[in-house]
């Protein structure tokens, strides 16, 4: 069921690739129902915080009529940066799950563990579920970056 989850993040992706965004999709879920998604709007929104998670948060506290996601379960396609991963803490998010690392931002297990860190407040759960396409979908777009005429850092 969570591989559902996750592939419906991946077509949040793809529409991201579609725009020029860096490929990054999110769900946000509860009782099995999709109540938030979103993809990375950085570019368009000309917002640094405009990430896939930060969007599928404010669409599902909006649709919830609260800032707690207590019994929500996040999908994402990368691995959260530091600011998507407190905002999950902050949000009381109950788990998040991912499928690519990202070793240059990552808050969650490779640069940063963040929900690990027994000192917060809330403790969201964690699960790296590998899937190539996550990790294939975002190295494709970043190759294409650098061999082609764009000049996008990732």
């Amino acid at each position: 069921m969570s591989s559902d989850f996750l592939h419906l993040a991946l077509e949040k992706a793809r529409e991201a690739l579609d725009r020029g965004e860096v490929p990054v999709g999110c769900v946000v879920v509860r009782d099995g129902e999709v109540i938030g998604s979103a993809h990375n709007l950085t570019e368009t929104l000309k917002d640094p915080t405009a990430h896939a998670e930060i969007l599928a948060i404010r669409e599902a506290t909006s649709r919830l009529g609260s800032w707690r996601l207590d019994d929500c379960e996040v999908f994402v396609t990368l691995e959260p940066c530091i600011m998507c991963t407190y905002a999950l803490v902050l949000a009381r998010v109950k788990r998040v799950t991912f499928g690519a690392l990202d070793r240059r931002h990552g808050g969650v297990l490779t640069l940063y563990n963040i929900l690990d860190d027994r000192r917060l407040s809330h403790r969201v759960r964690w699960v790296y579920e590998p899937l190539e396409e996550c990790s294939s979908i975002l190295e494709n777009f970043f190759r294409e970056r650098r061999d082609g005429s764009g000049c996008l850092e990732g």
